[in-house]
Formats: structure tokens, sequence, C-alpha cells
């Protein structure tokens, strides 16, 4: 199981049971606007206050794919949760109706990836037959803890992304629970993680995340392809956070100087998530939400209809707070690799006749619990 350095190849791939988003108004105005489970009009989520409003996502997120997997609460083993706000005040609040076992994780924007790997790890080892990875982020809440609040209205240079306000939170669950309880197949198997190590390039402009984060995205990938003996051409696609315009530039050039290039089959979420021209985020988006969504709305659909058959997932964090940063320190960074592959044709065959099973024995399922 342990490959490499960094790296774990899953010997029973954890399956990634359904996913869910739910975005604001703005992510909605996006090229991905129709795909998202949710959209909040005002993106205050009813809410006296931003935070509050964060709270509001999760909980909407969570809810969500808990009702699409077909699930109670109860079915849940472990929830893997974090955000941007101190303490992780969003989690906390957000999914403490749960009442379910609640491992609490920071990762800055990398917590998708951060979330997702420890998660499999639990399933693959058997610690639990269900668990839920969720993570979200909110424009007014980051700008008012990180930078200034947005009635401050100070100007925002070219190199700034703009947080996306959304909460994406996914169901785990081991080969073995999908076969005997659930009904439906899965969108697509977690085969692998990388995890990243803290690199530091000296960075202290807050205003510029993707330059903070790319050398360390650089190094996770260089890292996995090591561990795995894999080349870019073995996956479909190699998808970054929130690295945006700036870092993903950076990020190309880091790694062809390792001789590597991945420029024909790069994608970032923080590129994608925004027409950047014509909703003026600048460089692009950014925040836990921003890969979150864009992974349970737009990632796993391809894969799952194996447009894509396996992707490299890599979730980009700025590990900064209002504090380190007001005395001056530098913005270290860090990236989390999580390897998705479609379910093969021995996978569908296998879960086709269970399904048919389940069927004959009186449709027992989890709906039925």
């Amino acid at each position: 199981m342990q490959t490499g350095t960094a790296s774990i190849r899953f010997e029973r791939p954890p399956r990634i049971l359904q996913a869910a988003s739910v975005v604001g108004p703005k992510e909605a105005e996006g090229p991905f606007g129709a795909l998202f489970d949710e959209i909040d009009p005002d993106g205050k989520c009813g809410q006296d206050n931003w935070e509050q409003a964060e709270s509001e996502l999760q909980k909407r997120a969570v809810k969500k794919v808990i009702e699409k997997a077909h699930l109670l609460p109860k079915q849940i083993r472990y929830v893997f949760a974090g955000d941007l706000l101190g303490q992780c005040i969003a989690s906390s609040f957000g999914i403490s109706e749960l009442n379910c076992p609640t491992i609490g994780m920071y990762g800055a924007c990398s917590t998708m990836g951060l979330t997702l790997s420890t998660g499999a790890m639990f399933v693959n080892a058997g610690y639990a037959d269900h668990v839920l990875c969720v993570t979200s982020s909110h424009y007014a809440s980051a700008e008012r803890q990180f930078r200034f609040p947005s009635d401050y209205g100070n100007q925002r240079p070219l190199s700034a992304e703009w947080t996306v306000t959304g909460s994406g939170a996914v169901v785990l669950e081991s080969v073995q629970t999908h076969t005997t309880t659930q009904l439906d197949i899965p969108l697509a198997k977690i085969t692998g993680v990388t995890t990243g190590k803290i690199v530091d390039y000296g960075i202290t402009d807050s205003m510029n995340m993707g330059a903070a984060m790319a050398p360390a995205a650089c190094d996770t990938i260089v890292q996995h392809f090591e561990d795995f003996k894999t080349k870019p051409s073995d996956y479909d696609k190699i998808i970054t956070g929130d690295l945006s315009q700036i870092g993903s530039k950076l990020l190309i050039d880091l790694l062809r100087e390792k001789k590597i290039d991945i420029s024909d089959r790069h994608m970032d979420c923080g590129l994608e998530i925004f027409k950047r021209k014509e909703q003026d985020v600048h460089a692009g988006g950014s925040g836990c939400g921003c890969s979150a969504v864009i992974l349970a709305a737009y990632i796993l659909p391809q894969i799952q209809k194996k447009i894509w058959k396996r992707v490299l997932f890599v979730p980009t964090g700025a590990l900064l707070s209002k504090i380190s940063f007001n005395e001056g320190a530098s913005i270290p960074g860090i990236a989390h690799a999580v390897v998705i592959e479609a379910l093969d044709s021995f996978d569908e065959r296998f879960e086709k006749k269970q399904k048919t099973m389940s069927l004959a024995e009186g449709g027992k399922s989890c709906r039925n619990i």
C-alpha cells in the first residue's frame, strides 16, 4: 500500500458514491452554472452574517449529498470537514446538527484534497463503511478575515483571486459496503493519494495566492510521478485547485524546468469556474469551495461518463493567517494529489449483478432503513 516516499496505492479502492455542490450567485453566472445542485440567490443564505452564510452552505451541501446517496446521517461513520475561517467555524457550526463523529481538517484551499485523502485511507483500512468529506469558502467571509471587508472598497490588484462562495461534499464508501447495501452505481473510485509537503518560496503578497501555491503543486505532482512511476500521458487531466492565471503559468514553467510538460492536459478550477473578463474576477477563482464544487459538479460526472478515465486531482492551499501576514511572514503552500478513476467494466458488471440480486431480495437498500 505504501508507494514511494509520500504516496498510498489503495488495494481496495474506495468508491465515490455521490457528490453535491451549493454555490452563490456569481458562481452560477460562470461556465458551470447549470451543473450545480443548488444556487443561493444572494449568497447570504438567509443568515445574519457572512460566516453564518458559509455554515449554511455546508449544511445544505451535506444534506444534499446524503439525500443523493440514499443514506441516513446515522450511516455516516465519520465526517471530514474544514474551511478557511479561524478554528474552522464554518464547519463546526455548519455540520453540528448531523450528530456524526467529526474530524476537523485544515489545508487552506487544499482542504478538499486533504479530506478526500484521509477519508479514502479510513475506508480502505476498514475503519469506516461510509465517510463524508466536505469543505466550503465564501467571498465575503474570506475577505473580512484575510484582507479587507468588502464594504471597505479597496482596490484589488490584477493578481488577486476571487474567493468562491460555495460548498462541495462527497460520500465515500467501501467496496464491501456498496455490494450489499446500495442500489446506485458509484460515480468513480479513488485508487491512490500523494500527500503534499509544505513548500515556501518566500512569497509575501497575500494578493498573489497563485504564486505562493504553484511551487507546492509542482512538488506534489513531481513526487506523485516518482512514487507511482507514471507520467503526464497516463492521466486524461491533471487538475489543480485554484492557481488561477498566474499560478497556472508558473506551475507549467516550474515543471518544464524538471523536464515535465503537463500543458496539454492541465486544468485549473480557479481558471474555469468564472468567466474572468466578463465577471471581473481578475486572476480567477480561489478558496476551499473552488475545487470542491468543480469536483462535484463537473469532474466526477466527466469520469462517470468515461469522458475521462483517470485524473490527478490536486487541490492547492496557501498556509497563511491574518496574524502571520501582519507579522510579515511569508506564505507557505501545500498541495495534495488524489487519483480518481472511472469504474472499469468489471466494476460495472459486478455492481449490476449485485443490484439485480438486491432487487430479487425485495429491494433491500438504504432507502428502506
